[in-house]
């Protein structure tokens, strides 16, 4: 059967050092997942479970490309994150399928029209269109998991035009990556093609037309994007 238009293919992230890309099927994102940020927005910290909004794989936008500022906000806000990339189904996971269960990892920015998800919250309404809009996923070259076994141990830092915007530790996110794999697996069957940003830590901030916002997660490539005018 004919399709009425053409399908576009899958995005792609670039693996760092090889001649291969990884095709992007889903994007989950973790909320709240660090302290500090958490109560900067003014939110109860909830350390029970982790909790879950999506991006669509078509608003993934990759490192040194120009983002344009989207349209119906004027408040647009940067989240530095570490991104995983998912190598094996995982279905109701347990400790032991964990093991090998990690492509990659990656630099991440989950870009959010922060006005909307406000207005939005205060009416007890969805805020998917603060977090899921066109190139809203900023996402870097993946890293191949064997190359970086001290990942749980890195540093983040998000510099906004040469200053130090965000700084926190992996170890510091209030669900593990491998707590998010177990409990996001219950409810998803995740397979290969499928990434997790998982979450912010404190010093969020509003963009502007021209700024230069430089990503860094020790061990991994640094990512990089401009505002454009």
């Amino acid at each position: 059967m004919k399709s009425v238009f053409s399908i576009s293919e899958p995005p792609l992230l670039k693996v760092t050092g090889r001649n291969h890309w990884y095709p992007v099927r889903r994007i989950f994102c973790v909320g709240r997942n660090y302290i500090e940020h958490v109560l900067e927005l003014g939110n109860a910290v909830e350390k029970k479970q982790p909790f879950y909004f999506t991006k669509s794989s078509f608003s993934l936008l990759s490192s040194k490309k120009d983002l344009t500022y989207p349209p119906m906000t004027n408040d647009l806000h940067h989240e530095i994150e570490l991104v995983v990339a998912i190598a094996k189904p995982l279905q109701k996971a347990t400790r032991e399928d964990l093991k090998g269960s990690i492509f990659g990892y990656a630099c991440g920015l989950d870009m959010t029209r922060r006005d909307l998800q406000n207005s939005a919250k205060k009416q007890g309404k969805p805020w998917d269109m603060s977090k899921d809009f066109d190139d809203s996923a900023i996402i870097g070259e993946i890293t191949e998991a064997k190359e970086v076994p001290e990942i749980h141990n890195a540093n983040l830092k998000l510099f906004l035009n040469d200053r130090l915007q965000q700084h926190g530790q992996v170890s510091d996110m209030i669900h593990s990556v491998d707590e998010i794999l177990l409990d996001l697996s219950k409810y998803i069957h995740l397979i290969p093609g499928d990434i997790i940003m998982t979450g912010t830590p404190a010093g969020v901030s509003a963009v502007k037309q021209g700024d230069l916002l430089v990503a860094q997660i020790d061990g991994l490539t640094e990512l990089k994007v401009k505002i454009a005018d």
